[in-house]
């Protein structure tokens, strides 16, 4: 008898992201997945390929939906000063807000990423490189508005920034409090002054 369908794809891929995201995708076991989807083996193997592929795209889906997303509202804001203390500020809500204290599913798994593949490196790399595109994008607005000093470097600190963000989203998983994240922020709106 033919395998038939009977859930939805995306809702499995969302029950799976959210287990990858809380527990990373090594930790993460196909009895966890069956579990948290509500399907069978079976039918795991024969919507996804297995744990890798369905990985792949709840990680695209995190990517389009959530990191991707907040960049596309962001670009609704018209002072770029003001759109990277916003996204800050996001960063740590996030943070203080999560009972979990999942992080980012893309800096998450860039913690992984010797485990991983070239199609999943290339997703988190290509993930983080729009972030990085953006705040360069906001800087050179900035400078040319001239509402931020020709002598910041564009590419240099939204890499800064990059690195900045990461940061509080490692370490706003329970190792810092919310003062230290907020001092990483202020450090943050320091390098476009």
């Amino acid at each position: 008898m033919p395998w038939e369908k009977t859930f939805e794809i995306q809702d499995v891929v969302d029950k799976a992201m959210q287990v990858f995201w809380t527990k990373g995708y090594v930790d993460t076991s196909i009895a966890d997945l069956l579990e948290a989807t509500g399907i069978k083996r079976s039918s795991l193997y024969n919507a996804f390929g297995g744990k890798r592929d369905l990985f792949v795209k709840a990680l695209r889906k995190y990517d389009r939906e959530n990191s991707r997303a907040t960049l596309s509202k962001l670009e609704e804001i018209e002072d770029p000063r003001q759109v990277i203390q916003t996204l800050f500020e996001g960063v740590i809500q996030e943070a203080l807000n999560d009972p979990d204290q999942k992080g980012c599913l893309l800096v998450n798994t860039s913690l992984e990423l010797p485990t991983h593949d070239k199609e999943i490196k290339t997703i988190v790399k290509t993930g983080l490189q729009a972030v990085e595109a953006f705040l360069q994008r906001q800087i050179e607005l900035g400078q040319a508005r001239s509402e931020l000093p020709e002598s910041i470097d564009p590419q240099a600190t939204a890499r800064t920034l990059v690195a900045l963000i990461t940061g509080i989203r490692v370490l706003g998983r329970g190792v810092f409090e919310e003062s230290a994240l907020r001092s990483i922020a202020a450090q943050a709106q320091r390098l476009i002054t």
